[in-house]
């Protein structure tokens, strides 16, 4: 198998190298592909939001007449009904955009959770179609961190953060169209303050967007870290290796820390920043704007003048000041939500982007009516370009025979196993099954006939009876039974509190090593497959079970190729050939009694002369 990381030997740097998104405009698209799918929803949060803006300038606006009719010349009678009026008046504007902005809020959250449970589907969906190859490069915590803190942060951008920044684009409009109308050269001069905001804004958010990348690459080493380490946690207390597992955690942890630091920094510092530079301008207004109203009040600048300003005017384009800085500095702030879920997003279609191992299988040759003759001729593969691990293998099974591989830790026995499954593709060679090339065969139909029993276990969530059933999910519970009886699982499984329907939780960890191990080959002997491969498949039994357990591997193994790899010797003796393996060649091959007379590294490896590496 590939080399695997575990705690300790991780390539940290990997994931620093993924700074930032390397193409904004394409993961945009691409969500924005996922939105479009509740388009009219989206239409109607927009208008919403339009009507919400709208609502809130005209309210402003309506301030202008009402200070007016308070400051002119008029009996108070009147100027208590034109308040009244216009304060209703307000009071009407502002309830409808209140009324706006709840269904807009629903709506886009609605839009938002169709969203992400459609990424999710198709990242899972995804995933399920890649390769083996895949999952042995990329570590758990890696794939979940995409799956959560990912793809979280892309629901968060949809939630709220782009009606938002829609809102705030309206609003500065808005706000500049009323300001020119209000009073022109004031509206000038805090235009002119506006490039200035724009410029910080830009250059702080270029270095936030390079840090959020990182950090999100840098949370997903963190989280595979802890994910492997935990699962790992026995072999971990076995070797004492706590200290240095706290060690390398503490690595990652501080490398995390410093990026998010910068980040966080970075991206706390666009409001502050933003708030004082909209201070700055909010001040230069109000004194200019102070300066034209008492300049007309005095009779400087005409009543009529482009120029000319009175106190509802300076106050409605006060307000405006503020109303257009305010959307500038909410703007910059989701800047930072929306550059981290680009980062997310980049990192998700990433997966989604990966070659699933069926792309090429169209209309390719579907198996039926196997017998089970497997031939692999002259073999060569490396998991890397760099090593080779087969060389020139040849090896045939006749339908019905049993093929035991022995050999040395490394020598290539499961790495032929996981080409004759086509877990991965070979470089030379090739492998047939019934005179067809496996690179021929749709993998689904190829994996259909063959059962693997793997030396490593995993159960499922849920019932005893479910989880062998997934060695065939059409399976009757009296097929069940019987799979468990040939594989000698059934005298455990009745005495387990409700027997067939105990639920298992945590990959079985209410069962030991060996009753995972039974209900593993109870899957392969429900399943009827032709070819069967076992990896190892007694491994984790002790030997009285062992025995028992081959009686029934026999009726199993009954009328099928069988593939057979096993550190005990003495279970491989029946087996119609045996071939020793080393450094990915077949050294020797024959029956045991055959190769016992060779007195070769056969005969070493059964008689105890020389251990097995």
């Amino acid at each position: 198998m590939p080399p695997q990381m575990g705690p300790g030997n991780r390539n940290h740097g990997r994931f620093e190298k993924q700074q930032k998104p390397k193409n904004i405009r394409s993961s945009i698209s691409r969500l924005f592909k996922y939105v479009g799918k509740d388009k009219w929803l989206v239409i109607v949060a927009f208008l919403c939001v339009i009507i919400s803006c709208g609502t809130n300038l005209a309210a402003t606006y309506m301030l202008k007449p009402i200070i007016n009719n308070l400051t002119a010349n008029m009996p108070a009678a009147q100027k208590a009904a034109d308040l009244l009026m216009g304060v209703m008046t307000m009071a009407g504007i502002y309830l409808s955009g209140v009324v706006a902005s709840f269904i807009q809020s629903r709506t886009m959250i609605r839009v938002s959770q169709h969203t992400i449970k459609r990424i999710r589907a198709d990242l899972f969906t995804r995933l399920q179609g890649l390769s083996v190859r895949y999952y042995d490069t990329n570590t758990a915590g890696d794939i979940m961190s995409r799956f959560t803190n990912d793809v979280d942060n892309i629901g968060m951008m949809f939630d709220s953060t782009i009606l938002q920044m829609f809102s705030g684009i309206l609003t500065l409009i808005g706000s500049v169209v009323l300001m020119l109308v209000t009073n022109i050269p004031l509206a000038i001069v805090t235009l002119l303050l506006t490039p200035i905001m724009a410029f910080v804004s830009g250059t702080i958010a270029k270095h936030t967007r390079k840090y959020f990348g990182k950090q999100q690459a840098q949370l997903g080493a963190v989280n595979g870290y802890i994910e492997e380490t935990i699962s790992g946690q026995k072999v971990v207390k076995v070797f004492n290796h706590e200290n240095a597992a706290k060690s390398d955690f503490d690595k990652l942890n501080n490398n995390l820390r410093d990026i998010q630091v910068k980040a966080q920094f970075l991206g706390g510092i666009m409001g502050p920043v933003m708030n004082a530079l909209s201070q700055v301008s909010y001040t230069v207004t109000a004194f200019i704007g102070s300066t034209l109203t008492l300049m007309t009040r005095i009779g400087k600048i005409g009543a009529g003048s482009f120029a000319a300003l009175d106190v509802g005017g300076l106050t409605v384009f006060v307000n405006y000041s503020r109303q257009f800085s305010r959307p500038i500095n909410e703007i910059s702030n989701q800047i930072n939500v929306v550059m981290s879920a680009l980062a997310g997003a980049e990192r998700v279609f990433a997966i989604m982007d990966e070659k699933p191992e069926t792309q090429n299988d169209t209309n390719k040759f579907t198996l039926k009516d196997v017998h089970g003759d497997v031939v692999i001729d002259n073999v060569t593969f490396g998991y890397n370009p760099d090593k080779t691990i087969l060389k020139n293998v040849s090896m045939y099974a006749h339908p019905g025979q049993k093929i035991a591989l022995v050999g040395s830790t490394g020598a290539g026995k499961t790495t032929i196993t996981n080409l004759i499954t086509r877990f991965y593709d070979i470089n030379e060679g090739k492998i047939t099954i019934d005179g067809i090339d496996i690179k021929d065969i749709d993998r689904d139909s190829l994996r259909e006939h063959i059962a693997v029993v793997l030396q490593d276990t995993h159960l499922f969530t849920g019932t005893v009876m479910e989880n062998i059933r997934y060695g065939r999910l059409d399976a009757t519970d009296d097929e069940v039974i019987c799979a468990a009886k040939t594989s000698c699982a059934h005298s455990f499984i009745k005495n387990m509190p409700d027997g067939y329907n105990t639920v298992l939780v945590g990959d079985g960890a209410n069962l030991s090593q060996g009753q995972r191990q039974l209900l593993n080959i109870a899957r392969a002997a429900l399943s009827k497959a032709p070819i069967l491969i076992l990896d190892e498949a007694t491994s984790s039994v002790d030997t009285k079970t062992e025995q028992s357990i081959n009686q029934g591997m026999d009726a199993l193994m009954k009328n099928r190729t069988t593939f057979v790899i096993a550190h005990r010797l003495s279970t491989i003796r029946n087996s119609d050939a045996i071939m020793v393996l080393e450094n990915g060649e077949i050294i020797e091959r024959g029956t045991h009694d055959e190769l016992l007379k060779l007195r070769g590294r056969y005969y070493e490896l059964y008689t105890g002369i020389k251990e097995l590496d």
